[in-house]
């Protein structure tokens, strides 16, 4: 209602509004809102180019929540090894902004978040539902996504139970499954080449988008090895220089 806080709903509008080029006082009359909310929310926001529903969105609800005061519980919970809670707290939905920006969807962002900035790098979905306060259905979701994508890795623990991780060879997996999309991104490319002609400007296109995507995927590759071989090696692996692919990460 005009005067209150822009909904979820609200914002998808207004970029479905500026995506379609409405001015800001069309946009506005639609969601019965005054021009100047429609104009400071988008200016606040990115601009009309760059604007994003979901993002302001989160912004809001980040803002709304550094004024909101820490409870007693949200603050006893987050002392752990002195940290503190709102630091804690602002640095998590930071990260989950900044995944967000590179494509990720909110959940799979915040699930991935919160695994990240566990000190065991493992949560079960319980550990997550509860410390995201979502359902277990959302959380489920995101997991299956992550998991597709390489991102994290189900395990069991003692009890049977399982448990999601992210470690030093989930980053190591995740760059060789961007080297293999790279791959068959060339591999594609190289069959329009041979569709089209080779000396048609398409195909000269094609092979140009496949070249470099071979390098690149090439190199990523090689990266990923390198880095996995010397950033995690053992202690006694670097003074020896001995540091190699291990069976056990």
């Amino acid at each position: 209602m005009p005067g209150g806080r822009l909904t979820q709903q609200e914002r998808q509008q207004i970029s479905l509004g500026l995506a379609d080029g409405l001015a800001y006082a069309e946009i506005a009359r639609r969601l019965d809102r005054p021009t100047s909310t429609v104009t400071r929310e988008v200016m606040r926001n990115g601009g009309p180019t760059a604007y994003r529903a979901d993002l302001a969105h989160r912004a809001t609800e980040q803002r709304a929540h550094r004024r909101r005061p820490a409870t007693p519980r949200d603050t006893a919970a987050s002392r752990v090894h002195g940290r503190d809670a709102e630091a804690v707290r602002a640095y998590e939905e930071a990260f989950t902004t900044l995944l967000m920006r590179q494509g990720l969807p909110k959940m799979m962002s915040r699930v991935l978040t919160c695994l990240y900035t566990a000190d065991t790098g493992s949560l079960t979905a319980a550990e997550l539902a509860r410390h995201l306060q979502v359902s277990p259905a959302s959380i489920s979701k995101a997991i299956t996504q992550l998991e597709s994508q390489g991102l994290i890795r189900r395990e069991r623990d003692e009890r049977r139970r399982e448990r999601y991780t992210v470690d030093n060879d989930v980053w190591y997996q995740g760059m060789i499954a961007a080297a293999r999309s790279n791959a068959e991104l060339a591999e594609t490319a190289r069959q329009g080449v041979a569709l089209l002609g080779p000396d048609t400007p398409a195909a000269t296109r094609l092979e140009n988008i496949a070249r470099f995507v071979d390098f690149v995927g090439e190199s990523l590759e090689r990266a990923a090895e390198q880095a996995r071989d010397i950033l995690y090696a053992r202690p006694e692996e670097r003074r020896s220089g001995t540091a190699g692919p291990r069976e056990d990460r």
